[in-house]
Parts: C-alpha cells; structure tokens; sequence
C-alpha cells in the first residue's frame, strides 16, 4: 500500500474465502438444470421461487391450452390463451414463453405493449395486419399471411387486425415467462380516472371520453 501497510493475513483470507463461496455459489446455479414456478407462493420481480425437485413432475413442463381455439365473442372479437409461468409453471426462469391469438374477421388486438419482453408472432391462419410504433414515433405494419412471422420489440406499442374473412390465428413467443400486457384504450377508459383528467391528457372532448367510458367499462 501507499503508506508501507500491508493486509493482514487473516482480512486477506476472510476475502479469499468470501470470492470461494461466491463463485461456488454461482457455478451452482449454473449447473441447475430448471426452476418450477411454485405457484402456491406470490410472484415477484425475480419470479416464483423454484418448486423442490422431488415435487416436480412431466406436467409441470407441458402446456396443451395452445391447441384449442379462444372465444372471440367479445368487444374486440379477439381472444388470447396464455401460456406463461401463472398457467405453465415450467418456464419459470427460462426467459421465454408463449400464447395462442384467435382473432375472428373484423376483430382487433388494440394497441397494446408488453413491458416485461419481445414479442415474435407466426401466423397459422389467415391473413393479420400488424405493427407497431416506435419510441420515435415512426410505424411498422405490414400484413401478414399464413407462414409469416413478425418481432415487435420489448415494450413498444403493437397492434393486429383480423385482415380476411376467416378466423386468424397464430402462435406467439414471447422473451419472458411473464412478459406482462396493457392494452392503451383500457388503460385510458376501463378505470376510475375522472372524465376531466382523461380529456385533458388525450386532448379528447367530455362526449368523445364518457362514450368510451361507457364502452370499455370505465367511470368517473
């Protein structure tokens, strides 16, 4: 040191011991091959803690919700089945999961974002108009036709739109077990925010606000 001092032996094993423990700690969990959601405790940041290994089973990794069409008989006669960690305990700390989209002819999936991960879909069915709106404001949409597949960045505000005549369906992917949903439109008029707030921050007048209100279940 600087000042002639040297470390004492024992601070100096103290750290040597301490660096041990952390790369045995960090080669441990490397070496963990997978972590079940235990779905009986709360979720957190980090995700459900691990399920003991001697309670985990082959269900636990299979998810057979995908192969059966959603009811799109409501507002935006569109559906989504969910396959993430809440339903598909397996992909608990994997950083991926998946969902089912049914949209029947003239449905919609609003804008919406996933602020949890990205989002890659791949149509099955039919034919999709879909895109999305960057940071900067510039629009990506394209439509979509059975075999195609579209990325929609972690975050960013996306949308799909039955584009044909028949139920369109696809298969998404998403970068997380759990990559979250708002739909903008609910988020601005399905709760309580009073009218004024809401026609103030949309620039929106009180008769445009309260319908919307009145649609999407909101009040205030």
């Amino acid at each position: 040191m600087a000042d002639g001092r040297t470390t004492p032996p024992c601070v100096f094993l103290s750290l040597l011991l301490l660096l041990l423990l952390l790369l045995l700690s960090a080669a441990n969990g490397l070496m963990q091959d997978f972590c079940v959601g235990e779905l009986s405790v709360s979720d957190t940041p980090a995700g459900y803690p691990c399920k003991e290994v001697s309670a985990v089973t082959c269900d636990d990794f299979v998810f057979t919700g995908l192969g059966m069409p959603g009811d799109t008989s409501n507002l935006i006669k569109a559906a989504v089945t969910p396959a993430f960690v809440s339903q598909f305990p397996g992909v608990n700390g994997l950083g991926i999961s998946a969902a089912r989209l049914d949209i029947a002819p003239d449905g919609v999936v609003p804008l919406h974002t996933h602020p949890g991960g990205s989002e890659l879909l791949f149509v099955i069915e039919g034919t999709i108009c879909a895109g999305f709106i960057s940071s900067a404001n510039d629009v990506y949409y394209t439509t979509l036709n059975k075999g195609d597949t579209m990325v929609f960045p972690q975050g960013q505000l996306h949308f799909q739109i039955n584009a044909g005549d028949v139920t369109a369906v696809a298969i998404v992917s998403f970068s997380s077990p759990n990559p979250g949903l708002q739909i903008t439109a609910f988020a601005l008029f399905a709760n309580s925010l009073p009218s004024p707030l809401v026609e103030k921050v949309t620039f929106l007048d009180d008769e445009q606000v309260k319908k919307l209100k009145q649609v999407l279940g909101g009040s205030g």
